[in-house]
């Protein structure tokens, strides 16, 4: 977390705001330094003013024929040549060119352009030139009232409309209009919603970016299709959605994962529409065709895995083995009577392979039958023995061809790393490893040395105290 940079300064003649992550107050690692100057010689509004100020620059919002979240800025007043020549002519009237802005800022310092930022040589910050309306915006007029739940509050939506709307110079992509548009910014409002988050929302807020930048974004097909702002979007409509009561830490992954698939929903449609704005779509012509296709299938594939997706990131991945010793009483009373079950005549018929009919028949009655019970404890005991089952099952399977476009061998390989992910069970360690091992053999192996790492992290040493312990009372 990162409080230091998340900061507001004023001048006399810009007001300098801290953006992105470290706005944010989320330090996130490859993040750059996102900065924002707001010149204040720009006055801007959506009406005619019947005084002008002598030593401001008037600018009226026209959004004829633009997109949503965009418009266009009439030059009304302005005694300056410099801001003359950044305006360009349209039906007879000045406009103030958002390209034309941008070229007049260039310097050695900030010599790259790209979108609405200048860049400097190390692309370790971006600084962007904004110009701000200090009344709200009509097109945003609808998020004021239309929210019923408790977030956000009154108060902070009221802090959000005094603070009004930012303009950044950058048109909309494949405008005729394009180098004239601004788009519309609620960068400010949208710290204001950030900081209002419940450490479980910030929380769930970083893991869906760790997913983006270190699991999606290594893959060239996905890199650019993506972005952090897109993640924003759907935590504030899903925030917005749910009531406080839900964002607790003990919820942290049921939460998580429904950001996560409201994310590939919103891939699978297409459709990521603006907070404030609704009317504009944030995914029109970004995520489409084939590339949607490749998206949907990487996030469908990392949602397979549950919660854990977020282990094939390597800063979660590579925690310390010690983060995870917990010093935990182990449970001795319980070792004997766990020990009879799982060496009943039902678990031997699971360590027989099924190698008769009647054996997997009578075995899966017995399952019925375990299934029927209400005891957690006897539901634990079921799952144990599914997952020894899953292990025998899985090591019998032969995989010689599983990169085979064969779609028996490819169903094949399926149904082996579904029934590995059930032997995870019984024994954690060598389950994971197992896992690991048909990763390996199929030559994917990253994934096998994330799965490695994770089931090393699992070896801790409360669990062989216990086993110790087990072996001692059945000596």
């Amino acid at each position: 977390m990162n409080a230091v940079r998340d900061n507001m300064q004023n001048f006399k003649n810009v007001t300098i705001i801290t953006s992105g992550s470290f706005g944010e107050g989320l330090e996130m690692r490859g993040s750059d330094f996102d900065i924002m100057i707001v010149l204040k010689q720009f006055d801007v509004c959506e009406e005619l003013k019947s005084h002008y100020h002598p030593n401001k620059i008037q600018l009226l919002i026209e959004r004829d024929d633009v997109k949503p979240c965009y418009t266009l800025l009439r030059l009304v007043y302005s005694r300056s040549s410099e801001v003359m020549r950044a305006c360009d002519e349209h039906n007879g009237k000045q406009y103030l060119s958002s390209a034309l802005h941008k070229q007049g800022l260039v310097n050695d310092e900030l010599g790259t352009i790209h979108g609405p930022c200048f860049s400097n040589k190390k692309e370790t910050i971006d600084l962007a030139s904004c110009l701000h309306c200090k009344t709200w915006i009509s097109p945003a007029i609808q998020w004021v009232s239309r929210s019923s739940n408790s977030w956000p509050s009154h108060e902070v939506k009221q802090s959000i409309v005094d603070h009004g709307v930012l303009f950044v110079p950058i048109g909309a992509k494949g405008s005729q209009k394009e180098n004239l548009e601004w788009r519309v910014s609620f960068s400010v409002g949208e710290k204001f919603l950030i900081n209002t988050f419940t450490h479980t929302q910030l929380l769930c807020y970083a893991l869906l970016k760790i997913v983006l930048k270190d699991v999606l974004a290594i893959h060239s097909e996905c890199k650019d299709l993506l972005c952090s702002y897109f993640l924003k979007t759907i935590m504030f409509w899903i925030s917005e959605e749910l009531p406080l009561s839900i964002w607790k830490p003990n919820n942290l992954i049921p939460c998580f994962m429904r950001c996560y698939k409201r994310l590939i929903y919103c891939v699978e449609h297409s459709v990521c529409l603006h907070y404030f704005i609704p009317e504009n779509n944030l995914f029109e012509n970004k995520i489409e065709g084939r590339s949607r296709e490749i998206l949907l299938e990487k996030l469908s594939t990392l949602h397979s895995y549950g919660w854990q997706c977020v282990l094939f990131s390597d800063q979660i991945s590579n925690f310390h083995v010690s983060m995870w010793n917990f010093q935990l009483e182990p449970h001795i009373l319980y070792v004997d009577d766990v020990n009879q079950v799982l060496n009943s005549k039902l678990t031997n018929w699971n360590n027989a392979r099924f190698k008769t009919q009647f054996v997997q028949k009578t075995f899966e009655n017995g399952l019925c039958q375990t299934l029927r019970c209400q005891q957690p404890s006897i539901k634990d005991v079921y799952k144990y023995f599914i997952s020894m089952c899953s292990s025998g099952l899985a090591q019998r399977i032969s995989l010689e061809s599983t990169l085979n476009n064969n779609k028996n061998l490819y169903k094949q390989y399926k149904f082996c790393l579904s029934t590995l992910l059930q032997n995870v069970y019984h024994d954690a360690v060598s389950g994971w490893l197992m896992v690991a091992s048909i990763f390996y053999k199929t030559k994917q192996y990253s994934k096998a040395l994330y799965i490695i790492r994770y089931s090393i992290s699992k070896c801790t040493p409360e669990k062989l105290c216990y086993i110790r312990l087990y072996q001692i009372t059945n000596c």
